[in-house]
């Protein structure tokens, strides 16, 4: 064989090892790569199915909205529940300051529709719309009137008297909300399944109330009953709450009269 043809063969055995040597790195890297996804898939998989752990001082419970006869309403959001301790039960203080809280005026709305607050409690009003409004409450609860004032202005209530008060606007009848002043810290409003969630429940004896805006006071003051709350015994009862079909009614201003049409325009 001459020495061109050997240097051929010579060459030709170079490359082709070179060749295979990077075929096998890729094939490495790659095998390297999908276990690596495969591992992050996994990891991010049980992740996933990992139901977050309550924590040990919530207790939760379900409600359901019975309407005539004993069809169930789909939507059981809204419901409220709250606890008072009895006897030597106590509540933890979280401390000395009373939180303050904000029901805000948005795209003619009450932002949320249904706030509830220890009594005792400030509620703040912020104005977030490019309008004015009027803010008053005449019916049962606390009484009030905040007056005209401007976008961007904020105005405060002392809700110093349990119960419902049902919120109004003087230049915008769509807008109606209610302030739900209860005597105790643990409380909670239901979802659409009609779950919920108190938390900093210490274990003891309390009575459970449940108040709903479309049910009668008498049927909810019979939903009160006497709980055990302890280590083991973490689910409240359920409760059905019986509703009563509201018939709409409009609503008079806060002069008793009925509502200037002007007040309709989006620009007011």
């Amino acid at each position: 064989m001459d020495p061109a043809s050997n240097k051929l063969r010579i060459l030709f055995c170079v490359i082709a090892g070179a060749v295979l040597a990077i075929a096998a790195g890729s094939c490495v890297a790659s095998g390297s790569a999908n276990t690596s996804s495969g591992s992050d898939a996994a990891g991010r998989s049980s992740a996933a199915v990992r139901a977050p752990r309550p924590r040990p001082d919530e207790v939760t419970g379900e409600v359901t909205l019975t309407q005539s006869g004993s069809d169930t309403a789909p939507d059981a959001s809204q419901v409220v529940v709250w606890l008072t301790p009895l006897g030597a039960t106590t509540i933890a203080q979280s401390g000395s300051e009373k939180p303050r809280y904000r029901l805000v005026q948005h795209n003619k709305r009450f932002e949320p529709s249904l706030l509830v607050v220890p009594v005792g409690s400030v509620v703040d009003f912020p104005n977030q719309d490019p309008w004015f409004h009027n803010v008053f409450s005449l019916y049962r609860g606390k009484r009030f009137d905040l007056g005209l004032y401007q976008a961007g202005a904020q105005r405060s209530v002392h809700f110093d008297r349990i119960g419902p008060s049902y919120l109004f606007c003087n230049i915008h009848p769509e807008m109606t909300g209610v302030v739900l002043a209860v005597d105790s810290k643990l409380f909670s409003i239901s979802d659409k399944a009609g779950r919920y969630a108190i938390d900093g429940v210490a274990p003891g004896k309390y009575t459970m109330h449940v108040w709903y805006e479309n049910a009668k006071p008498e049927s909810l003051a019979n939903l009160q009953r006497s709980v055990v709350v302890d280590d083991t015994t973490r689910t409240l009862p359920t409760v059905s709450v019986p509703v009563v079909k509201q018939i709409q009614k409009e609503h008079k201003n806060k002069y008793g009269q009925d509502y200037d049409p002007d007040a309709m325009n989006p620009d007011y």
